[in-house]
């Protein structure tokens, strides 16, 4: 047998044993260390490959989730780690990480040394897409949490309502919270559950994706253009407080798109029942029983917010109204929640716009789960509906003339969208990555 042929059988040998090993050892895991084998028997460099800022290729990689019953130290017990070990590291990481709070289906990776028992050197668990926390136990023991890279991609969408924006949105495959971040901004402005068909609005938005491929769903909202009416209402977002990092949306003009109350208190379904003081009821004889609040129908178990800023006056429970909360906002304006299914505020609390003070429930008189909203301006219930209310602040002077000059190429961006039949999605403009 000449030399060529002894190498090339000597090679297939080791092929065929790391092949076995990979399949012996695979058994309950699968383990990222075959490839790395292959490629040293036939002298071919390996790639370093790295993810939560350890290389790969160092380790054999175990990847599961979090199963009922499981805890940290059963994990770490059934890959060979003694339990004064398992003891010792829990000990040390406890200030960093809380071992006790795993969620089951949540994703965990162990990095394990490449010796015979595959000890683990490092626990790393992942409670959501973006975050994880290191248990790293290769030397000394230290916990940490830290977030993979995110690469933020700034799209263009336009579109024309033939039924509403989330069916629009559907029918091109996007994202429904992409319809809640436009109601939120036009909240004041447009009524979204009264759209019509050819409607048309533009949407310039940033998309989040992990490690460049993984989707993580829609990161905000850059700048909106809506055609309700043949009524155009711009939107463009600018940062007011750099130290704070307020930002809120402006028009064209620099004017604000809010007002001092939000529409609705509630992400709703549909509006049950409307401000009517004329309203017939059969179950009483079709007799008038005026109703002075408005319905927002929403599954229970949706959170209730704030409408506006203002202090908690009453947080009780009555046969009709149910668990319900009101609150004093100015000398003038007053508001109220009713049938909630749990309440979160107590009197004398003061809350904010958008703060969550209870839950939609059936609590009291009520025939189905939703939360009935009331609204009294200078002492009597009025429709919020037809009221004329004031404006959030405004854009302060000094910041006017730096805002304009701010929105102008994004504004010449906005109108060359075309407005395509087919609702197409459009190409990628710009691509902003940034790692953190």
């Amino acid at each position: 047998m000449d030399q060529t042929r002894m190498i090339r059988l000597v090679k297939g040998c080791v092929i065929i044993f790391a092949a076995t090993l990979g399949v012996t050892s695979c058994k309950d895991e699968p383990k990222q260390d075959l490839k790395t084998d292959l490629a040293v028997a036939e002298n071919i460099a390996v790639p370093d490959v790295y993810e939560f800022g350890f290389n790969l290729n160092d380790f054999i990689v175990k990847r599961d989730t979090i199963k009922s019953g499981d805890s940290f130290g059963q994990i770490l017990e059934r890959n060979n780690i003694g339990f004064s070990k398992i003891y010792q590291i829990a000990e040390k990481a406890r200030d960093s990480f809380d071992i006790r709070k795993i969620q089951i289906g949540k994703p965990y990776t162990l990095l394990c040394a490449k010796d015979s028992l595959e000890t683990p050197k490092c626990f790393i668990y992942q409670p959501s897409k973006e975050e994880y926390v290191v248990v790293n136990f290769q030397d000394t023991i230290h916990a940490y949490t830290s977030r993979k890279p995110i690469k933020y991609v700034e799209k263009e969408y336009s579109g024309i309502i033939n039924s509403n924006i989330s069916q629009t949105l559907a029918d091109d495959g996007l994202s429904l919270i992409l319809a809640y971040k436009m109601s939120d901004i036009y909240a004041w402005t447009i009524d979204f559950t009264r759209l019509q068909k050819g409607d048309r609005f533009k949407v310039i938005y940033t998309d989040k994706y992990i490690d460049d491929t993984i989707y993580a769903g829609i990161d905000k909202i850059k700048a909106a253009y809506f055609e309700h009416n043949t009524e155009p209402f711009y939107a463009f977002e600018f940062e007011t407080d750099s130290v704070l990092g307020t930002t809120d949306f402006y028009n064209d003009q620099a004017k604000t798109l809010r007002r001092a109350f939000l529409k609705a208190p509630v992400e709703y379904k549909r509006i049950s029942s409307r401000y009517n003081l004329n309203r017939r009821i059969a179950l009483y004889g079709n007799r008038v029983r005026p109703h002075k609040g408005t319905d927002f129908a929403a599954n229970i178990g949706t959170p209730i917010v704030a409408t506006a800023n203002g202090k908690v006056t009453k947080s009780s429970y009555t046969g009709g109204n149910g668990n319900y909360v009101k609150i004093r906002h100015n000398k003038v304006y007053e508001t109220q929640y009713l049938h909630m299914q749990k309440r979160k505020v107590k009197v004398g609390d003061f809350v904010k716009q958008g703060d969550v003070i209870g839950w939609v429930g059936m609590t009291g008189n009520t025939s189905g789960p939703h939360v009935c909203y009331r609204f009294w301006k200078n002492g009597e219930q009025v429709d919020p509906f037809k009221q004329k209310l004031p404006a959030a602040e405004p854009i302060s002077e000094d910041l006017k003339e730096e805002y304009l000059e701010y929105i102008k190429p994004i504004k010449v961006q906005m109108d060359a969208i075309p407005f395509s039949e087919g609702n197409k999605l459009q190409e990628e403009q710009n691509l902003i990555t940034q790692a953190y």
